[in-house]
C-alpha cells in the first residue's frame, strides 16, 4: 500500500477515535522542553545509503512554499525571508543565538539615550554584480524601508520610529530614531540594495550575501550560486557549496519520495511524525521551528468579535492532544504569541491556561448567545500538514460543545492573497514567525493599527500596554510590559495560541554543517560535503 494512502487512513483512524480520547482534562502546567541544539536520529544513515556524490558540489533543497514575492524588504511569508537570508544581508545579520552580528557595517555605535545608532561601513564588501557597497546604497535601503517608495509607509515595521538617514562619510550612517529603542539593531538585518534598484530587486536579486542569485522558476525551482567575491570568504564564512536549488515540493510524501530516489538532497520542514520514514537512511535533525501555531480568529467577524466565544472555543479544544497528534508529542506549547526559544520573554503558565472544559465552554457560548453552537470554516494551506492535521483535531474537538467546523484547504498563494493580506477568512490555522527576531515583531503585529494585524484584535489595554513598551528603555521594565502584553493577548483569547510546531530537518548523510537558528533562518552557507 503507498505510504501517502496509509498516511490518509491513519489520520482517518485517529480522528474516529478522537471524542473518546480528546476530551480528558490535563493538569500539566510546563510545556515539554524546546530541543536544544542539534540532535540526530541516532541511527547510522551512511550504512544504508551509498553516500555517492552528485555531479559537482551542488545539493537541491526540498522546500513546501512557492517564492511568490522576492522583494527582500517586502517578503511577506517566513518561508522566503529564510530563502533570501543566503543572498541578501542588512548592515548586521542572524546569529544562531538570536543575537545579531555584524555584516555590512562592520560595528555599530548606539547613543546614551538609545535614540541614535552610528554604523561603520565594512570595508571591501561588493555586491553580487561586482559593484562596491557605498553610503548611498545603504541611505537608499534603509529609506525605502521607511517607505521612501510606498508613500510613506514603512516597508519595515520598525522604521516607523525613524525620523532621520544621513552618511556623515564615506564610511559612516547615522540612523535617528523619533522614540528611544532598544530593539531596533535587529531591524538592521533588512537587505541592503543598490540605490536605485526599486522593484526590479524582486527579479535581479542583487545582494551582499555568501550566495548570488541564478534564475527563479515560479512553483519549480530558484537557483542560487556561490558568491565569489562575498566578503566573509577571507574570514571563513563564505559558501561551502558551488550551488544550491531550492525545489518546490507541496506534498510532504512527495518530499520523501524525492529524497528517497535521490532527486532531492535535502528537505527542511518536514513534520516529525515522518521521522521513521528517513531515519534509517538520512541525517535527520530535529528541532521546534520558532514560530507560534494557532487556529487565529478574525475578531472582526461574527462571532470571533465576542470574547466569550473565544474563551468557550480555547476551553474546547485540548492542547496537548492536538501536539501528541500533529507532532507526536514533540511541539512546546504556548498560551501565546511568543515562541520559547525567546527564553527572556516567554511565560510558560500560560501554556495551559485554558485546561479542557467542556462544560464551561457550553456556558460560556450559551452567555455569547449562542446555545447551539454555531457553523464556521477553518481556511488552511494545503502545503503544510502539521497545520492540516492540526485543524482536522481541532474540528473534532470543537464539535463536543457544538461548533460545527469545516475544513477549507487552499493553495499556499490564495491563502497570502485573501486570509493574511485580504483578511477574507473566519479562522486559520498557521504558523506566524518574528521578521526580525525580537520579542517586540512577535506582539506588536496585534497593536489596534498595526499593518499586520490580520486578526483584527482591538483591545485599548494592549496597545497601551505596547506603546509604554517600545518606548521603553530599561532593559527589565520592557520585558515585563511584554509579559503583561501577551497575559492581555491570553485573557482575551484573541486566538488560540497552541504549540511552537517541531519539524524535522532531513539530509543526505553525504552533508554536514547543519545549524538550528533561535529564528526562522535557513543558513545554506555551513552546508557542505564532507
Amino acid at each position: 500500500m503507498p505510504k501517502f494512502v496509509k498516511r490518509a487512513l491513519l489520520l482517518l483512524v485517529a480522528i474516529a477515535m478522537l471524542p473518546v480520547s480528546l476530551y480528558g482534562c490535563t493538569g500539566d502546567t510546563e510545556p515539554t522542553p524546546p530541543v536544544v541544539g542539534v540532535s540526530d536520529s541516532g541511527s547510522d544513515p551512511t550504512a544504508a545509503r551509498s553516500g555517492e556524490l552528485p555531479e559537482g558540489n551542488s545539493v537541491t533543497v526540498g522546500i513546501a512554499q512557492d517564492l511568490s514575492n522576492l522583494d527582500p524588504q517586502l517578503a511577506a511569508t517566513a518561508g522566503i525571508r529564510e530563502v533570501l537570508f543566503n543572498i541578501f544581508e542588512g548592515l548586521v545579520k542572524a546569529s544562531p543565538d538570536g543575537s545579531v552580528v555584524p555584516a555590512v557595517a562592520s560595528d555599530y555605535e548606539l547613543s546614551q539615550d538609545g535614540t541614535t545608532y552610528t554604523f561603520t561601513l565594512r570595508e571591501g564588501v561588493t555586491f553580487h554584480d561586482g559593484e562596491p557597497v557605498t553610503a548611498e546604497d545603504v541611505i537608499y535601503s534603509l529609506e525605502r524601508c521607511a517607505g521612501s517608495e510606498n508613500d510613506g509607509t514603512p516597508l519595515v515595521s520598525a522604521f516607523s520610529n525613524v525620523s532621520k538617514i544621513e552618511a556623515t562619510d564615506d564610511s559612516h550612517v547615522v540612523v535617528t530614531l523619533a522614540e528611544p529603542s532598544l530593539e531596533f539593531l535587529y531591524s538592521m538585518t533588512a537587505a541592503i540594495i543598490p540605490a536605485g534598484s526599486g522593484p526590479s530587486i524582486a527579479t535581479q536579486l542583487v545582494g551582499t550575501g555568501p550566495f548570488k542569485f541564478v534564475s527563479y522558476a515560479p512553483q519549480d525551482e530558484l537557483v542560487m550560486e556561490k558568491y565569489d567575491g562575498y566578503w566573509g570568504a577571507a574570514e571563513g564564512k563564505g559558501a561551502k557549496l558551488d550551488e544550491v536549488t531550492f525545489k518546490i515540493v507541496a506534498d510532504v510524501n512527495a518530499m520523501v519520495i524525492g529524497l528517497k530516489g535521490d532527486a532531492l538532497d535535502m528537505v527542511i520542514h518536514l513534520p516529525n511524525t515522518l521521522e521513521g520514514e528517513v531515519k534509517d537512511s538520512f541525517t535527520v535533525h530535529q528541532d521546534t521551528m520558532k514560530l507560534v501555531q494557532a487556529l487565529y480568529l478574525n475578531n472582526a467577524v461574527a462571532p470571533f468579535d465576542d470574547e466569550l466565544v473565544r474563551q468557550a472555543m480555547y476551553y474546547a479544544i485540548d492542547v496537548d492532544e492536538i501536539i501528541d497528534f500533529a507532532c507526536g508529542g514533540a511541539g512546546v506549547a504556548t498560551g501565546t504569541s511568543m515562541y520559547p526559544a525567546r527564553e527572556k520573554y516567554f511565560l510558560p503558565e500560560l501554556a495551559h491556561a485554558y485546561p479542557q472544559d467542556v462544560e464551561k465552554a457550553k456556558e460560556l457560548l450559551a452567555q455569547a448567545g449562542y446555545p447551539d453552537g454555531f457553523g464556521m470554516k477553518i481556511t488552511v494551506p494545503s502545503n503544510y500538514a502539521q497545520h492540516v492535521d492540526t485543524a482536522q483535531v481541532i474540528i473534532e474537538q470543537l464539535k463536543a460543545v457544538g461548533i460545527a467546523a469545516e475544513l477549507d484547504l487552499v493553495e499556499w498563494e490564495s491563502w497570502v492573497s485573501d486570509v493574511y493580506r485580504g483578511r477574507d477568512y473566519e479562522a486559520t490555522v498557521c504558523g506566524i514567525a518574528a521578521d526580525d527576531m525580537t520579542a517586540r515583531e512577535m506582539l506588536v503585529r496585534y497593536m489596534s493599527d498595526n499593518r499586520k494585524n490580520f486578526i483584527a484584535f482591538s483591545d485599548e489595554e494592549y496597545d497601551q500596554v505596547m506603546a509604554q513598551a517600545l518606548a521603553c528603555i530599561d532593559d527589565e521594565e520592557q520585558t515585563a510590559l511584554y509579559k503583561r502584553a501577551q497575559e492581555i493577548l491570553n485573557e482575551r483569547a484573541a486566538s488560540l495560541w497552541i504549540q511552537d510546531a517541531c519539524e524535522l530537518v532531513v539530509m543526505d548523510p553525504a552533508l554536514e554543517g547543519f545549524t538550528f537558528y533561535s529564528t526562522y533562518v535557513l543558513d545554506m552557507s555551513t552546508i557542505g560535503y564532507r
